[in-house]
């Protein structure tokens, strides 16, 4: 892990910022101050790749399926796509999907919510999931 040290302006003292592999740091024009951007974010909005029949039936209109997290927008999973497949997608429309009720022998439980993200691509771009 590497240690930056950076001399701040209205105070005497330094400011301590570690980072490491997933880490950037980033300067911004406006303020002068530096922040630091995660690039494993985009591995917390998109899950995993959804591959039924279903979804490969849908390859040949450029829609991919994701699971994403339950808090992600579809601006956050844009980003996302374009952070990790290099694609800008055209639209993207999400689905919350409730869990099933299931029993173990006498015990009733449901398995837990998820979001799915239907994701459509530029004509004559895709990606191999």
């Amino acid at each position: 892990m590497k240690e930056l040290y950076e001399q701040t302006t209205n105070k005497n003292k330094q400011q301590r910022i570690t980072t490491d592999e997933n880490k950037k740091v980033i300067k911004s024009n406006d303020t002068g101050k530096k922040t630091l951007k995660k690039f494993g974010d985009a591995y917390r909005v998109l899950r995993k790749p959804l591959i039924t029949e279903k979804v490969t039936n849908l390859g040949v209109q450029n829609k991919y399926c994701f699971e994403v997290a339950k808090d992600a927008n579809k601006i956050q999973i844009a980003e996302a796509i374009n952070e990790v497949y290099r694609i800008k997608p055209t639209s993207v429309n999400t689905v919350k999907v409730s869990g099933k009720n299931v029993r173990h022998g006498k015990t009733k439980g449901k398995q837990k919510d998820w979001k799915k993200a239907i994701v459509t691509l530029p004509a004559g771009s895709q990606f191999n999931i």
